[in-house]
């Protein structure tokens, strides 16, 4: 098969995808977009995307017309250097987009998370087992199921395209259009200002953070692509150590008005009922049980081409992106209430007064 630059993207229209696009255009690709049209559906009309092919139907074979107009359009002579799969969720769908496109497409990536790996007692790499499921024909996602069946798709893309298949596994995907909000937490509330509370670990210099811009994940992925990199990736960054403290103090730097941060032990914390990960976005008590959270081995990534840009770019682009996407937010949009993470305003400020007001025990 001639190599013609042509890139199916199956999704492409939520928070991943729209940057893959934007990419992949200016780089030349000839794109080809499969989704139900759902989400932003306009978000690629206008003259400047005059050139993108965009099929409608559903991964689901089972579902409307199922995947017909890929069907039809393969039938009808389309093939493609790449597809890119960031809309896999149960291997059942995986199974039937990979053995329809194997013949027509030369290599298969799909975007899976380091969610595969359930231990985080150790430090992940490309070759630590992944997590399993008593039910892989479930399709009901959940917390016990999300990376389990993920992993699952991973094996479906790999039997269709064997030694094609590239699995890039990212972490906390942040930046521009991330509307799960977690890393987006912590640019909103300092750029607020004022005293911010911040958890304080008890081995604060063990206590690591991971993520990837959006942004940077989208490069490597088009770059492996280009490179013809197939395999297996761990995609998260930054490429050394991020302590969750220094996060913090990074981001502090990316804004003007004035911080204070109001160190509070996690254990106090949690005994105060503050949750980790969706109460404070990131953080994630020190034990045993989490030595390995935040250390994921990248070298892989790094060594085929990954870079990370620096974390005020991307605390700054966050907040002037959740700045600008106000009015796509309910009017009532508060951090800690519903599924938004972290803790409302008055809770932070309750928890604080607690923390300044409680006993200290005298040193013995």
């Amino acid at each position: 098969m001639k190599m013609n630059k042509k890139l199916l993207i199956l999704g492409g229209t939520g928070f991943l995808g729209p940057h893959l696009v934007e990419l992949a255009l200016t780089k030349g690709w000839e794109l080809t977009l499969f989704n139900r049209g759902k989400t932003a559906p306009t978000l690629f009309d206008g003259e400047k995307y005059k050139s993108i092919v965009q099929l409608r139907g559903d991964r689901d074979p089972n579902k409307g017309d199922g995947l017909t107009a890929l069907d039809a359009a393969i039938k009808a002579g389309a093939t493609w250097d790449a597809v890119i799969d960031n809309s896999s969720y149960f291997p059942r769908i995986t199974t039937a987009s990979a053995k329809l496109l194997a013949p027509v497409t030369r290599f298969y990536q799909i975007v899976s998370t380091i969610s595969v790996f359930s231990d985080l007692s150790i430090v992940c790499d490309e070759s630590t087992p992944v997590s399993t499921i008593a039910d892989p024909s479930t399709e009901k996602i959940t917390g016990e199921s999300y990376g389990p069946l993920k992993a699952l798709c991973e094996q479906a893309a790999s039997v269709a395209f064997g030694t094609t298949a590239c699995v890039v596994r990212p972490g906390l995907i942040v930046g521009p259009g991330d509307d799960s909000n977690r890393f987006t937490y912590w640019p909103v509330r300092i750029a607020r200002g004022g005293s911010v509370l911040a958890p304080r670990t008890a081995k604060p210099d063990t206590a690591r953070v991971q993520f990837i811009d959006v942004r940077d994940l989208a490069a490597f992925m088009l770059r492996l692509i280009e490179d013809g990199h197939a395999g297996t990736y761990i995609a998260n960054g930054p490429r050394g150590p991020l302590f969750l403290e220094e996060m913090l103090a990074g981001i502090k730097c990316a804004v003007s008005d004035p911080v204070e941060f109001v160190w509070i032990d996690e254990a106090w914390l949690l005994g105060n009922g503050v949750g980790p990960w969706m109460g404070l976005p990131l953080w994630i008590p020190v034990s045993p049980e989490t030595l390995g959270a935040g250390r994921a081995n990248c070298a892989k990534a790094f060594s085929h081409g990954l870079t990370c840009r620096p974390l005020a770019e991307t605390a700054r682009d966050t907040i002037a992106d959740f700045e600008a996407t106000k009015s796509e937010r309910p009017a009532d949009f508060a951090w800690g209430v519903g599924r938004a993470p972290g803790i409302t305003a008055a809770r932070e400020t309750e928890l604080i007064d607690l923390w300044r007001k409680r006993p200290l025990i005298p040193p013995t």
